[in-house]
């Protein structure tokens, strides 16, 4: 008799986590959300089968998820292994045409056909895809600029076949979701100038997520969130917080431009922008359907 109650305790206890859910679900359905993955969570086995099956739940209960991922230390890996040398400046790898060949090998190749795999055998159905598939985004080179050390004169630094959205065309994803497939879409697109571009994952997630109007954009990372200088997570903040944080010194280093992609998509028309991290088990649910959320909520300004 104890170890049924106590069976029922727990059953009980699902089935209030479903009563709580059912608002959101009711509330999202029909809706597209955009996911970029990427970081520790997408390296490890456990983590990606359970971001597959999240992904795939959020399609059976009606939500529209579209994936972007990264694959930065995945390309790492595979340059390593070829001796080819690179270098970074600010973040961004320095890409030859023989850097920028390797990384569309990894992003289109294993990295994106795993998570499409992974996604299927959940029992979704994923396709792969590049910005170049459908003219869905294309690039410009990014021009970047540093202060010399001596003379403090900006001058132009050349980062090869790094590349920036500067259109997207979300037809071929419509069309996609409309036929109840998932996309997964890797961080590759080609310029009018007919050359072959690797893009900064979170940026790409952002343009499409603002090209899509989606209701949400969610960065996984390797942080609980937006925190304080006492480490506390920020639930909920708009542009102008942000500002005021960056300004007082409590939002600095790689959460910056990370902040500034979930502005930039909000600005776009997207109703709002996560910051989470994709290490905890099912993070993204308990964002999506619970009230108290998972990680930093950023909303337009009002």
């Amino acid at each position: 008799m104890i170890i049924v109650d106590r069976d029922m305790k727990k059953l009980q206890k699902k089935a209030a986590t479903l009563v709580e859910a059912l608002p959101y679900m009711r509330k999202y359905a029909g809706e597209t959300f955009v996911i970029k993955y990427g970081g520790h969570a997408m390296g490890d086995a456990k983590l990606a089968h359970q971001f597959a099956q999240d992904i795939t739940l959020l399609k059976q209960v009606g939500i529209n998820p579209v994936v972007v991922h990264g694959g930065g230390p995945q390309i790492g890996e595979m340059l390593k292994k070829l001796s080819i040398q690179t270098e970074f400046i600010d973040g961004l790898r320095v890409t030859c045409k023989a850097t920028v060949d390797i990384a569309e090998m990894v992003l289109c190749g294993s990295i994106s056909k795993s998570i499409v795999a992974d996604i299927n055998t959940a029992g979704g159905r994923a396709v792969s895809l590049s910005g170049k598939d459908g003219k869905l985004v294309t690039a410009t080179k990014m021009e970047k600029t540093q202060p010399d050390p001596d003379s403090n004169i900006e001058k132009v630094i050349d980062l090869g076949f790094v590349g920036e959205p500067t259109h997207v065309d979300p037809t071929i994803l419509q069309q996609t979701i409309a036929n109840g497939i998932i996309p997964v879409i890797s961080p590759i697109a080609a310029g009018d100038d007919g050359n072959t571009y690797n893009i900064n994952a979170d940026t790409m997630a952002g343009a499409i997520a603002g090209a899509l109007h989606a209701r949400r954009f969610f960065l996984l990372t390797d942080v609980p969130g937006v925190l304080t200088k006492d480490k506390e997570m920020l639930t909920e903040l708009d542009p102008d917080d942000i500002a005021r944080l960056k300004a007082d010194g409590t939002i600095t280093g790689g959460m910056i431009p990370k902040v500034e992609t979930c502005i930039k998509a909000v600005e776009a028309g997207v109703k709002g922008a996560v910051i989470l991290d994709g290490r905890v088990t099912h993070a993204m649910l308990l964002e999506i359907f619970t009230e108290s959320g998972a990680g930093t909520l950023i909303r337009p300004s009002h």
